[in-house]
């Protein structure tokens, strides 16, 4: 068998090892090539070396895989790439990609997207949603998914079973919503009671499910938004945050309305609220944060809760642009997300070419009628570097799991780049530096040059297979 084929048959539980070039922003605004190396991984698919390939133990390593047949070696031109981190998808609104998003963000919920969450009360309509969702993140590079599912238990419990059984490193939680005022009759929480205990019936099931026990998929706690539970579920939730210790997720400060709504009841921002309710901690991520004040800005980095950025989504329901670079210097931690159905595309990359426009619009403002001096917020940019960290990395960091770079001790969660693959928008100088290479990445890649994608070490997609074990 050719080393080159080698992973198309190799699952996580062997050790294996990759042969070729590496490109990484282990920190901020900054890129590593990692020239003509083997990367090794053991049986739990975390990277266990980092080896020259002519040095002496990269030549004697490298002979051993392939003998055994645990070697992938990349073509020439191709590059390893970390495996791509979305914060933010709201799994049953896969079928509305793209669809009314001239709507105000009220209305687009009551018209179109509670209607269409409320068909997953069949666990069959929302499995085959999900089977296309998941192939489609993997496809586009996205090895690890922060999801909303519906406020259905089945349901969800199938999107934790698609994302184990297809290897995508998932983080999942039931939409949890029982707010009369806000939530139409047909979609919400019977009680906040029910709500609450559903939410905990999930977390047993994630920990009960078979093959999971490295914790490749893991239960959240799911407050929908402030505007849409009662206070009642809101600290019943908290109140199961502090015990389990599970990942929270919900928005905060999404749009005009939104924050207009939690401070006529709560007389308060969202991020305050939030936390008064318990729900703000270490391993809490909040959607968008667009209207975060310098209070919000401190409590997030003193309780390390991290932020969701949705550039893309942010276009279409918020009027608003986040104040990225600003969060990030102050310390906040921050990755990326698509809002799926908000935002129009399933691409963690598109949105980090996104955040790149969005920090530029931010700093040069974009009324042509006020002077150049007027329009903007100076030093707001970031560059396609620091989006790349944030899409992986930096989602890592939020998440607090060891995966968005390759060191020894982190999960080998990787994509293949192919420059050359057919429909490439993608060129390469011969004297391109690692910077630029990284830059035309960011700015020119789409799912047609991602070749391969490994999760925890298994394969998981291809071209030619999109699941392989």
């Amino acid at each position: 068998m050719a080393a080159t084929d080698i992973a198309m048959t190799t699952a996580a539980g062997s050790p294996q090892g990759f042969l070729g070039t590496a490109l990484h922003t282990p920190v901020r605004g900054r890129v590593e090539l990692l020239r003509d190396v083997l990367i090794a991984v053991d049986a739990a698919g975390t990277i266990s070396g980092i080896h020259a390939q002519e040095s002496p133990e990269g030549r004697e390593l490298a002979q051993r895989l392939a003998l055994a047949g645990r070697l992938h070696a990349l073509a020439s031109g191709r590059y390893l790439l970390p495996g791509l981190v979305d914060l933010h998808v709201h799994a049953p609104q896969w079928p509305q990609l793209g669809t009314a998003l001239d709507l105000p963000l009220e209305d687009w919920l009551q018209r179109y997207t509670f209607p269409l969450e409320a068909k997953c009360a069949d666990p069959g309509y929302a499995e085959t949603i999900y089977e296309s969702l998941v192939a489609a993140l993997l496809a586009n590079g996205t090895t690890t998914a922060m999801y909303y599912g519906s406020i259905h238990l089945p349901a969800t419990q199938r999107l934790a079973d698609v994302c184990l059984r297809r290897g995508q490193r998932a983080l999942i939680g039931r939409a949890a919503m029982d707010h009369v005022g806000e939530c139409p009759t047909y979609y919400r929480d019977a009680s906040a009671a029910s709500g609450a205990a559903d939410t905990r019936a999930f977390l047993d099931y994630v920990a009960a499910l078979p093959g999971n026990s490295a914790r490749l998929i893991q239960p959240v706690i799911t407050p929908r938004f402030i505007p849409a539970c009662s206070d009642e579920l809101l600290q019943r939730l908290g109140a199961l945050a502090r015990e389990t210790g599970c990942h929270v997720q919900t928005h905060c400060s999404e749009s005009d309305w939104e924050q207009a709504q939690v401070i006529a009841r709560c007389g308060c921002s969202d991020t305050l609220a939030l936390d008064r309710f318990g729900l703000l901690g270490r391993h809490t991520i909040l959607a968008h944060g667009n209207f975060i004040a310098a209070g919000d800005v401190e409590r997030l980095v003193a309780t390390g809760a991290g932020i969701a950025h949705c550039p893309l989504s942010n276009v279409y329901f918020s009027d608003a642009i986040f104040p990225l670079r600003h969060a990030l210097i102050a310390g906040v931690n921050v990755g990326l997300g698509t809002d799926i159905a908000g935002g129009a595309s399933p691409s963690i990359l598109e949105n980090a070419r996104h955040a790149v426009i969005a920090s530029r619009r931010l700093e040069a403002g974009v009324d042509p009628a006020l002077p150049r001096a007027q329009r903007g917020r100076a030093d707001s940019r970031i560059d396609a570097l620091t989006a790349f960290w944030l899409a992986t990395v930096g989602g890592g960091i939020a998440l607090d799991l060891p995966i968005g770079s390759f060191a020894t001790g982190r999960q080998f969660d990787a994509i293949e780049l192919s420059p050359d693959a057919p429909g490439s928008n993608l060129q390469f100088g011969v004297d391109d530096s690692p910077e630029t290479i990284l830059e035309r990445i960011v700015y020119g890649a789409a799912r047609a040059n991602i070749r391969g994608v490994w999760v925890a070490g298994r394969h998981v997609h291809s071209v030619e297979q999109n699941v392989l074990e």
